[in-house]
């Protein structure tokens, strides 16, 4: 008897896991915190309810757009080594049409509580978030174009506007910018680490940007790309942000522009993940160095 409840508990456990294991709540924490920090730089007022609301709000379209990703690519997921262990993917989850009845759910639920307890603009801009990387990136462009994560980087710009427009609706030029940086940061951060596993999306039929151009052409664009990002990382200071933004925007910046060139010079797996991690490190700088900022 104790044995088949041990079981049954682990396997309850395991379940808990996989369905949590859906909602990519690691990038969907990273998104809440950029409308947090949106929020943080923008003047205005909002009470802490009304900023609890749309983090929360913002992390559950997130989840719900992330899970979506997983129920629609689930065939090209067992393709590729990355993601095949994913739960749609494996298996382990039924891939069954009232899964999108609890995303839809979600989603729904997120927007109509910003809505009501926020603002429709600040709702409108979660909504945003979550369709442009549900429907214009998943289901439109990811195998379609290489261009897919360019426009499919918007959702995290609206994740910032979403923020903002919290704090003030008439959006002034600073939470733009910080938009315009989401903007630009998402090609090269994705794009490296499409180059560390270019042969998984080349097996899935997906035209990533080192699939189309080849590892060589595709490091120099996302040297480019990173220093056009670094470039719009600074304007901010030009618009109210102070010396603590500058400095920190400039520091993970440098860091990223180095670890891009690296990619640049030559192209494996281990330049390519530095990369990638280096665009972490420039985005969590700019993040911080933000907020603490605002907060001086």
């Amino acid at each position: 008897m104790n044995t088949v409840c041990v079981t049954t508990e682990r396997s309850a456990v395991g379940m808990a896991r996989e369905v949590l294991s859906l909602f990519k709540l690691r990038i969907g924490f990273l998104i809440m915190i950029t409308a947090v920090v949106g929020y943080v730089a923008t003047p205005g007022h909002a009470s802490v309810f009304q900023v609890l609301v749309m983090a929360l709000a913002t992390l559950v379209a997130s989840a719900a757009a992330g899970a979506f990703n997983h129920y629609h690519e689930y065939r090209s997921d067992r393709l590729m080594a990355r993601t095949r262990t994913r739960p749609f993917a494996s298996g382990s989850l039924p891939h069954h049409p009232a899964w999108l009845l609890l995303f839809a759910g979600m989603l729904l639920a997120a927007v109509a509580a910003a809505w009501q307890v926020v603002n429709p603009q600040s709702a409108i801009f979660v909504f945003l978030g979550a369709f442009f990387y549900a429907v214009i990136y998943t289901v439109w462009l990811k195998h379609r174009s290489w261009t897919n994560i360019i426009i499919g980087g918007l959702a995290g710009s609206f994740a910032v506007l979403a923020g903002a427009a919290a704090a003030d609706p008439q959006l002034g030029p600073l939470p733009w910018l910080f938009a315009l940086v989401l903007f630009l940061w998402t090609p090269p951060h994705f794009w490296s680490l499409a180059i560390a596993n270019s042969e998984d999306y080349a097996a899935a039929g997906i035209p990533m940007l080192p699939v189309v151009f080849g590892p060589q052409r595709a490091a120099s664009i996302v040297f480019a790309s990173t220093v056009a990002l670094v470039v719009a990382s600074l304007l901010p200071a030009a618009f109210g942000a102070g010396p603590v933004y500058l400095v920190g925007a400039a520091a993970g910046g440098a860091w990223f522009i180095l670890k891009s060139w690296h990619l640049k010079q030559v192209q494996n797996r281990k330049t390519a993940i530095a990369s990638f991690l280096a665009s972490l490190v420039q985005l969590n700088a700019v993040l911080v160095a933000a907020c603490v900022d605002a907060m001086l």
